[in-house]
């Protein structure tokens, strides 16, 4: 699972739009999140701002791992 579908999910568990993540969390606009979205093209400053907005933490190890833990259940996406 990519890190675009991870996203999703943790949209989804916190009950939040695409739009408001990326003009409240990252200030652009839906459009140009879709299109990150999309090509999978996040900065890892990008996703350790979405994580904290969405009460997570961002995490990556070797090779290419990255998964969001929830603070408040501890559950790995």
């Amino acid at each position: 699972m990519g890190i675009s579908e991870k996203i999703k999910i943790l949209l989804i568990k916190r009950n939040m739009s695409q739009t408001e993540l990326a003009d409240k969390c990252l200030g652009i606009t839906k459009n140009y999140f879709n299109n990150k979205l999309r090509q999978e093209k996040f900065t890892k400053e990008e996703l350790e701002k979405m994580a904290k907005y969405l009460g997570a933490t961002y995490n990556e190890s070797p090779p290419p791992r990255q998964w969001f833990t929830l603070s408040d259940t501890r559950e790995e996406i």
